[in-house]
């Protein structure tokens, strides 16, 4: 087809650079998110913890919740958390990350929730549950929308926010000292699950990466402030409807196994209702459907229908949950990675030691006398072949 490009004019040349660049949709069978694990009013959940438990938000309220199902109430005590009840209180758990710039580093385990009323802001939860309360103020923004670590460097390990007003979206990063800076203030609106993207990931490696669910667009927005049309895949968009979460496919998954999770929020009267379940979904059964480590997973608010987006030198959409269920999602997609095997340490070799032809004392008298009686030995020989020498003359 392209060798006929010149006859046809600049025009359809372009078109067909375009169609080569656009997203390719594959089809595959298609799976099934389970309702796993009943929390009330959840809304998102992210980890795992260093201790291998995910933190889950729904109703002001936190829960621990390990891979095999247990629950476990989290910062509920006096110094604990207690706000916004209802609210899409957005959460993001600290994997400790360094910010070289601020010459500190985020605490392991700590969790940061969007504050969605007056002052608007992050408040911050310690690693053990008992400590909560301010860590930061936005302002400049009417809500806060997204909020999620940058576990690549990209952004220098920062804590990403993004916040609306006036249809606008600004884009926040907070360094460990609790230093706020805006990458930009001229994003699309997004809300959400936001990701960030590895370097494997095309032309968007490294970038933040956030869905819109009225447009059903998901744009990448770059450390400098640059944003870019990532993909429009062919899911419901519209409010309450697009969507709503993203997640990256982590290193090891479709090999060792683990699972994905995602929040189902229970909104009696909505066309989609849920359920306040926390949805799964194996590795199995996304490697099935053709998912890779390393693929974005975006998923719809409305029925938590999902596609897979892959880019490389262009991009390619698989369906992953074709069909759309009573199901409400809410913030971000998060997975388990079953823990690789550790090696056995190698067995300490047998040391050989050889024994000496002769023994020890023979050796160091040796080492000690050698020499001497060497030229002892020498000399008693020259004088003996004299000897011989002189006796066989005077035989003559």
């Amino acid at each position: 087809m392209l060798k006929y490009c010149g006859a046809l004019g600049p025009a359809a040349a372009a078109l067909v650079a375009w169609l080569a660049l656009a997203p390719v949709a594959v089809q595959a069978a298609g799976a099934t998110w389970q309702p796993w694990q009943q929390i009330e009013g959840v809304i998102d959940v992210d980890g795992p913890r260093t201790d291998g438990t995910f933190v889950v938000a729904g109703k002001g309220a936190l829960t621990l919740v390990d891979v095999n199902g247990n629950q476990t109430p989290f910062a509920r005590g006096p110094g604990g958390y207690h706000e916004d009840p209802g609210a899409e209180a957005y959460i993001a758990v600290s994997r400790g990350g360094a910010v070289e710039a601020a010459g500190c580093s985020f605490t392991p385990d700590e969790v940061f929730i969007l504050r969605l009323h007056a002052p608007l802001g992050i408040n911050r939860v310690s690693a053990s549950g008992d400590e909560s309360g301010s860590f930061v103020n936005l302002p400049g923004v009417t809500s806060l929308t997204a909020i999620v670590f940058d576990t690549t460097g990209a952004f220098d390990h920062q804590l990403l926010v993004t916040g609306a007003k006036s249809g606008k979206t600004t884009v926040f990063r907070i360094d460990c000292n609790g230093l706020v800076k805006v990458v930009t203030n001229k994003a699309p609106a997004v809300e959400g699950g936001l990701a960030v993207a590895p370097s494997t990931f095309g032309s968007f490696g490294g970038s933040l990466i956030a869905p819109d669910e009225v447009s059903g667009k998901v744009y990448s927005i770059a450390p400098d402030g640059k944003v870019a049309l990532v993909a429009r895949p062919a899911l419901p968009a519209g409010g309450d409807v697009g969507v709503e979460s993203a997640g990256f496919v982590p290193d090891g998954f479709t090999e060792r196994g683990g699972a994905a999770y995602y929040a189902d929020r229970l909104v009696p009267g909505n066309r989609h209702p849920g359920s306040d379940h926390l949805l799964r979904l194996s590795s199995a059964d996304l490697a099935g459907n053709l998912v890779q480590d390393g693929d974005l997973l975006v998923a719809t608010e409305g029925g938590a229908a999902m596609v897979a987006i892959r880019c490389g030198a262009n991009c390619t959409v698989l369906q992953v949950v074709p069909i759309a269920t009573k199901a409400h999602g809410e913030g971000r997609i998060a997975f388990s990675v079953v823990p690789a095997p550790e090696l056995p340490s190698p067995a300490p070799s047998a040391t050989h030691v050889s024994r000496p032809l002769l023994p020890q004392p023979v050796l160091d008298f040796i080492g000690y006398w050698g020499m001497p009686a060497a030229v002892l030995l020498l000399l008693i020989a020259f004088l003996a072949v004299v000897a011989v020498q002189a006796i066989q003359r005077r035989a003559r």
